[in-house]
């Protein structure tokens, strides 16, 4: 017996096969995602009521930022900077295309998605160094950095809500839940 194709099985059976899928993001780049979001509104949530319990989530949030910076280099290819931040001239290109719903699909992380990944981490980066600051001799008690961290964190929450917003055009522009993808790792063919 020979194999069908999909539109044989679909005429012979009446029934319509799964679409494949392909493997794209790892667990580590999966468990890193959820886990970095979880220790954010932890600490978020715990913010000057509980001061040691949010010192440790920063430093927490800290290390695994780390330890995805360390994956971008020597993870799987779709973990790897390399292969999914793109020139500004691409980004921009790629940014008009999702303007006017062309933008061509892509199975790991698209220019944009990059640059917010990059912008992300910068801003946690700003985030955790005044968070630290905080806590040195220098600068402890400091009301104008305590407003600066602050400031930072929400900057950091308007950068994941438009990382959200990103994450539903581009599902919608794809008709692909993302959101699904970076649950199994896995993406339509």
């Amino acid at each position: 017996m020979t194999e069908m194709s999909g539109a044989q099985a679909i005429a012979e059976t009446g029934r319509a096969q799964p679409p494949a899928t392909v493997k794209v993001w790892d667990p580590f780049v999966r468990v890193f995602h959820w886990t970095l979001i979880a220790l954010i509104l932890a600490a978020f949530a715990t913010g000057e009521d509980a001061e040691q319990k949010h010192v440790m989530l920063g430093y927490a949030i800290v290390v695994i930022v780390g330890l995805r910076l360390a994956w971008g280099f020597v993870g799987p290819k779709p973990a790897r900077f390399a292969s999914f931040v793109k020139s500004p001239a691409e980004t921009l290109r790629y940014l008009r295309e999702t303007i006017t719903m062309r933008a061509p699909r892509t199975f790991g992380h698209n220019p944009l998605g990059a640059m917010m990944i990059l912008a992300l981490i910068a801003a946690i980066g700003v985030v955790s160094w005044t968070g630290y600051l905080l806590t040195t001799d220098a600068w402890w008690g400091s009301e104008q950095l305590k407003e600066i961290h602050e400031a930072s964190v929400y900057g950091l929450f308007a950068l994941v809500a438009a990382h959200v917003a990103g994450v539903v055009w581009t599902s919608l522009e794809q008709r692909e839940n993302l959101v699904l993808a970076m649950v199994t790792g896995r993406k339509r063919a």
